[in-house]
């Protein structure tokens, strides 16, 4: 794999060349580091350039502000500065050592020495640095292990882990994006071993690594080896089993659908309301996140042979998104057994349901008081039986036609 990224567009970008000449980057006293280096050298779109530097964060600010850029102090007391220039921002933080880990924080130390700086990251493939230039640093074995697809803790897999837990769950998330074959067997092991550790972690935090592991092409083998590793149980006891996400991942292929990590959680979950409200509450889910999945539990599983009409009155009197949830994890089952007939009756009801627009009951209470009858409770049953019997003709009656009766 090449160790140099000289035709990297990122690094031709003037508010990236302005950070670097801010702070001394011809000199190497600032090199991008981290995610953005390692899909360069996959040949993947770049994400944010990330900044290390050799410069304590006062000195930062003062480079900075001198060169007219905004400084925020967003996490100084690790060394953090968020700067912008052109109005992108970007991180920039100055090398460090642990002097204390409690398991998810760490007490630093500033320094100038870059392998210390690295040997205190989480991966090898995460501790990737690149000059002004596109000249590649690799001081802890991280090409090798990109090129191999290998995912490696820098050094000893236990001390990496029992300095922060959240570094299980990223082991496997980036197992599931960059991992090719078996996972590294000393960090299986010691992530098993240490998994009682993920109770120490915030909820938010371990939703965020596992739905960045479902948004991953293929989750599948990840999964596979939390199940093995008895992780997937530590971070989703209410799992009842993962075969279902295969078949999952074949469709939305073939389909052409974006990855869902929410219909893939749903492949790996029971369709229980109660169960997946206290899941939302472990992990604390957004709203919406906890509402799609109990819309999706409350739906009835489709039949491929109904009609548009069936599956129109069905929309009808549930939520569009959980039901078209559940056609497609149908489709997906039904593909996989070699139901071909079958998915091409569910490929078209999800067509249908997408494009489906839920129309307005035409008569409303007041129609009904004007037309005579006394208010009160008669009117709400009136009007829900005129609005059967509207559901019942496809919405074919109009509203002269309810009131005639």
């Amino acid at each position: 794999m090449k160790a140099v990224l000289a035709d990297w567009p990122l690094l031709r970008e003037p508010n990236v060349q302005a950070v670097f000449a801010a702070l001394g980057g011809a000199d190497d006293a600032t090199r991008i580091v981290g995610g953005a280096v390692r899909d360069a050298l996959l040949g993947k779109p770049g994400g944010d350039a990330d900044f290390a530097t050799i410069f304590p964060p006062a000195e930062i600010i003062a480079r900075c502000e001198a060169a007219g850029f905004k400084t925020v102090p967003t996490g100084i007391e690790h060394g953090t500065v968020t700067i912008i220039t052109g109005g992108q921002p970007f991180e920039v933080t100055t090398l460090r050592r642990d002097v204390e880990t409690d398991g998810r924080h760490a007490t630093v130390a500033f320094t100038h020495d870059w392998e210390a700086d690295a040997a205190r990251r989480d991966l090898t493939i995460n501790a990737l640095y690149s000059d002004a230039n596109g000249r590649v640093f690799d001081p802890v074995g991280g090409l090798a292990d990109l090129e191999a697809g290998r995912v490696r803790f820098i050094g000893d897999a236990e001390s990496r882990i029992r300095e922060d837990y959240l570094r299980i769950l990223r082991f496997f998330r980036f197992f599931a994006w960059y991992g090719k074959g078996r996972p590294d067997a000393d960090g299986i092991k010691a992530c098993a071993k240490l998994k009682s550790g993920i109770a120490v972690l915030s909820a938010e935090r371990v939703w965020a690594e596992l739905k960045q592991l479902l948004r991953s092409p293929d989750p599948a083998r990840a999964l596979l080896w939390m199940r093995t590793s008895e992780v997937l149980k530590a971070v989703l006891p209410e799992c009842w089993g993962i075969d279902a996400i295969h078949r999952l991942v074949v469709a939305e292929k073939a389909e052409d659908w974006q990855p869902d990590p929410l219909l893939r959680l749903q492949a790996i979950l029971p369709p229980r309301r109660e169960r997946l409200a206290q899941l939302a509450e472990r992990l604390r889910l957004s709203k919406a996140e906890e509402r799609r999945l109990t819309d999706w539990a409350d739906a009835p599983e489709p039949d491929p042979a109904m009609s548009e009409a069936a599956l129109a009155r069905i929309l009808y009197g549930s939520d569009k998104s959980g039901l078209v949830d559940r056609l497609r994890h149908a489709l997906a089952r039904e593909a996989d057994k070699g139901n071909a007939e079958a998915a091409a009756l569910l490929k078209h009801l999800i067509g249908f349901a997408e494009r489906w627009q839920r129309p307005t009951f035409p008569v409303s209470g007041d129609d009904l008081i004007s037309a005579g009858l006394a208010p009160g409770p008669a009117v709400g049953e009136q009007l829900r039986a005129l609005e059967q019997r509207w559901i019942d003709s496809d919405f074919a009656l109009s509203r002269e036609d309810l009131l005639r009766g």
